[in-house]
């Protein structure tokens, strides 16, 4: 075989010079890819957005029932869902979030007999939430809600849902006496308070293992804002009923204006993009990012209620309060899955220590200062200086501060 039979075999035929050359990749294709990996939202703002607004809505309640002298609780939560009513019906209509409801099977017999019960729970829990914001300051009342995940687990119990387990009632025993101790500590401790958080407590653990049971079915899988657009009109139109009786005849416009209008959509908006940002946290996150973003949203709340309002913590709250916040986390994640993050964690902290040894015992010092700063200030006793300093000023013939 000669030459130009070996190259016409080959198939390699020489190009001309004014050929078009076809491209390796397809420049459409990755055009359409670029907007798609520009547009991805890291899982971080999301757990950011949760935690603002979830704090934000507390904070709001507690400015306007106390800081604002607007005590009417069930008026709020009444707004608050009614509110929460008529956006669920927009974004219905004239967007794709609520699309979920048309999966659900609901019927007026299911509606009667599920979502109506339901309501009734959920609004008398909101109703108690928002009393004990009148009567307790909102550290103290974080640290009484770590005390849900035992209400739910006895609800479930009690209601047949799951079965009585005692390693897990032992569990969660934790978490009791953790919150125990943080109310001995407390140091404006009022019990019309404390029973009104203890009563929301229990509803809401009904209404949690009611919409356990009610999920159970594969018929009635909702995302939170699918569950807020059934729940909703029903809770609004029980609040108002216990409204127009108990608060109506007393509040007067005058109060609605030192609010102010503003101020009122402000707090009704804040609520409802709550309840949006949770089913975008749900799809975006894990169980343990849930869990440890309510855990850090908790301890968040207890020290902005130490700098907006001056709330004292004590060192023995400090103390109670931690482990009940430990108990919550072991009863949620469990032994073994806790001991792998731990692990991870220790590595990821040791191979820190390796790439950046002075960051990491400037950070040890640091967090040494903190703790001990924290448990000499939670257990120094507290004087008042205006006695000594008048006593002092009496003796040299000055007048009294």
């Amino acid at each position: 075989m000669g030459m130009d039979e070996k190259s016409r075999a080959s198939g390699d035929s020489p190009r001309e010079a004014n050929e078009p050359i076809l491209p390796v990749v397809n420049p459409e294709a990755e055009k359409a890819q670029t907007p798609k990996a520009s547009s991805a939202i890291h899982p971080a703002l999301y757990v950011i957005v949760w935690i603002s607004l979830s704090s934000s809505v507390i904070l709001f309640n507690k400015w306007i029932l106390s800081t604002l002298h607007f005590e009417y609780p069930v008026l709020l939560t009444t707004y608050h869902l009614t509110f929460a009513t008529i956006m669920t019906q927009i974004l219905a209509r004239y967007t794709t979030l609520l699309d979920g409801r048309k999966t659900v099977k609901m019927t007026g017999r299911v509606y009667l007999r599920a979502i109506v019960p339901i309501g009734f729970f959920f609004s008398l829990s909101l109703i108690c939430g928002n009393l004990t914001y009148l009567y307790l300051s909102v550290a103290f009342i974080q640290m009484l809600k770590a005390t849900t995940p035992v209400a739910v687990l006895i609800a479930s119990w009690s209601l047949g849902v799951s079965q009585p387990n005692l390693k897990v009632f032992l569990n969660v025993s934790v978490i009791v006496v953790g919150v125990v101790i943080a109310s001995f500590g407390e140091i404006k401790f009022v019990w019309i308070g404390v029973i009104y958080q203890i009563a929301g407590i229990i509803f809401e653990a009904l209404r949690l293992t009611m919409v356990q049971r009610l999920l159970s079915s594969a018929e009635y899988k909702m995302d939170p804002l699918v569950s807020l657009y059934y729940f909703a009109p029903v809770c609004a139109a029980m609040n108002f009923m216990v409204a127009l009786f108990w608060e109506l005849p007393k509040v007067s416009m005058e109060e609605v204006y030192h609010v102010g209008l503003f101020t009122l959509f402000l707090n009704g908006l804040c609520a409802f993009l709550l309840n949006v940002s949770v089913v975008f946290l749900i799809g975006k996150t894990s169980s343990l990012v849930l869990t440890l973003c309510g855990v850090l949203k908790d301890v968040m709340l207890v020290v902005a209620s130490m700098i907006i309002w001056g709330t004292q913590v004590s060192g023995l709250q400090f103390f109670g309060y931690s482990i009940a916040l430990g108990g919550m986390v072991y009863y949620k994640l469990g032994y073994e899955q806790l001991k792998g993050y731990a692990g991870e964690a220790g590595r990821q902290w040791a191979d820190f220590g390796n790439k950046r040894p002075v960051l990491r015992r400037i950070a040890v010092i640091a967090g040494a200062l903190l703790a001990v700063f924290v448990v000499l200030n939670g257990f120094a006793p507290s004087y008042d200086a205006t006695d000594y300093l008048n006593e002092a000023k009496s003796k040299i013939g000055m007048t009294k501060i």
